[in-house]
Order: structure tokens, then C-alpha cells, then sequence
């Protein structure tokens, strides 16, 4: 299975328990990214040129996966502030923050690529939907892992954290449109 190959597909937009619909529907992906850069730009006071060229891979990604392009792109924001280069103390690469030693066999491809690394997280934040039953939820499981929130009352505090953060994040961007 190659999880990268992008088809024409109809728009899912997927609507968040606790942040409502996307607000960048509706128009061409050319479209919906320019306003996605704009508010990424204006939200989290990021480069013109790095807003420009991430907003499409969020946006292709978000609908491919159906995922909120809002949603990803806050975490984008907590994840790496959008810094392509960004590497973790625990190993974790690129603007999702993928850590490569547990998805490099799900997801093809070189993950520092930004194309890849976006389409990596994003497919992780839509399984872990799946697997959770909510975003909330899927977000504290992409934080500290679905074992780690089960298992650990620590854990599961530190990724329902995270998963606040990433709302004000979205918040924020939400405001900025």
C-alpha cells in the first residue's frame, strides 16, 4: 500500500467535537490554501514563503485523510512551530514530529521530506481517530501514544494537555481566517 499518491477524491470535511467545521471549504485547493496560509501567516506569525508552501500539503493531506485542515495545521503549530527541520529529544522528524524508528514501515518515503512528514502525521492523527472515537482524543494518543494514555494517568493528563494546546492553537488560527 502507498499511502502517498494523491487521486481525485471528493472533499470530506470532517467536523471537530470541540472546535466546529473547517472554515477553509468549499473552493479550489488553490483557493482554500492561499486562505489557509493567510490565517497561518497572521495566527502564527510564520514566513509567507513557509505558509505558502506548507498550506497545500495541509490542505491535500486533511482531505485525503479527511482530517480538519484547521485541526492539522494547529498541530503543526504545537508540533514544530512549522519548522521543517524541527527534531525532538525522543527522535521525532519534521513538522508532525514523526518519530521515524515506530511509523518508517507505514509510512513511505523520507519523512524529513515535508510532503511526507505531513502525510505521515496526518494518516497518524486520522488512524488514531478511528482507533480513539473522537479528536480530543486522537490528539493525546498522537502526544504520548494510545499505551502511554492507558496505561499511565500521567501520561493520559499530558496528552489531554497537548490536546488543549492544540485546540487554542486552532482557536487561534479559526480567528485568524
Amino acid at each position: 500500500m502507498h499511502f502517498f499518491s494523491f487521486k481525485s477524491t471528493a472533499l470530506v470535511i470532517t467536523a471537530l467535537a470541540f472546535t466546529g467545521c473547517t472554515s477553509v471549504g468549499g473552493s479550489s485547493v488553490a483557493k482554500r490554501s492561499a486562505k489557509l496560509s493567510t490565517g497561518i501567516q497572521k495566527a502564527y506569525a510564520v514566513a509567507p514563503d513557509t505558509a505558502n508552501r506548507i498550506s497545500p500539503m495541509i490542505i491535500q493531506s486533511a482531505e485525503k485523510y479527511a482530517v480538519d485542515p484547521l485541526l492539522l495545521a494547529a498541530m503543526i503549530r504545537q508540533e514544530s512551530s512549522y519548522r521543517s527541520y524541527a527534531i525532538s529529544p525522543a527522535g521525532a522528524i519534521g513538522l508532525t514530529q514523526v518519530i521515524p524508528r515506530y511509523w518508517q514501515q507505514t509510512c513511505l518515503g523520507d519523512l524529513s521530506d515535508e510532503y511526507h512528514n505531513i502525510n505521515c502525521g496526518t494518516y497518524i492523527l486520522a488512524t488514531y481517530n478511528n482507533k480513539a472515537g473522537s479528536w480530543p482524543k486522537a490528539l493525546a494518543y498522537y502526544n504520548v501514544g494510545p499505551t502511554g494514555y492507558n496505561s499511565s494517568s500521567k501520561m493520559k493528563k499530558q496528552g489531554e494537555k497537548y490536546a488543549r494546546q492544540v485546540k487554542q492553537h486552532h482557536n487561534t488560527l479559526k480567528g485568524a481566517l
